[in-house]
């Protein structure tokens, strides 16, 4: 430091160490304890943070958005298995989650109900009364 007199007044101006370059770069903290880099880093982290949030959850959102296209059944059990992986943090239960949404489970209803239908159909004319047609008499 350097003491300046100036009217009566007297100033101390700081005087660089001997070995400080002449230009110091901007993320240097000044003096005064604002730091740049600091303020940049804090916002860049909250955002960093908050993004990787948002992309998780969508992320985990998306065996109920696929789901959303087959039956409510189906939904359903899609649905609680992502909110357990969601509350448990056992990644096994988004997979399978994922997988029954990706697949379409096979209709095993229709097939019986028309076996049953045909079934029915037999049954009903085999207990119908066969009638001889009526022959003409000469």
């Amino acid at each position: 430091m350097q003491a300046l007199t100036d009217g009566g007044v007297t100033r101390m101006t700081p005087e660089a160490h001997p070995m400080a370059p002449e230009h110091l770069p901007r993320f240097v903290a000044a003096a005064d304890g604002s730091d740049y880099l600091m303020t940049v880093m804090i916002f860049f982290v909250i955002f960093v943070i908050l993004g990787l949030g948002v992309a998780y959850f969508t992320l985990h959102a998306m065996p109920e958005k696929m789901a959303h296209h087959s039956n409510s059944t189906q939904l359903q059990l899609i649905s609680v298995l992502a909110m357990l992986a969601l509350f448990t943090h056992n990644n096994l239960f988004w997979v399978g989650a994922l997988v029954i949404a990706a697949f379409r489970p096979p209709d095993l209803i229709t097939p019986l109900n028309s076996i049953a239908s045909s079934l029915r159909d037999l049954t009903s004319k085999a207990a119908e009364p066969k009638t001889m047609p009526e022959r003409e008499t000469e």
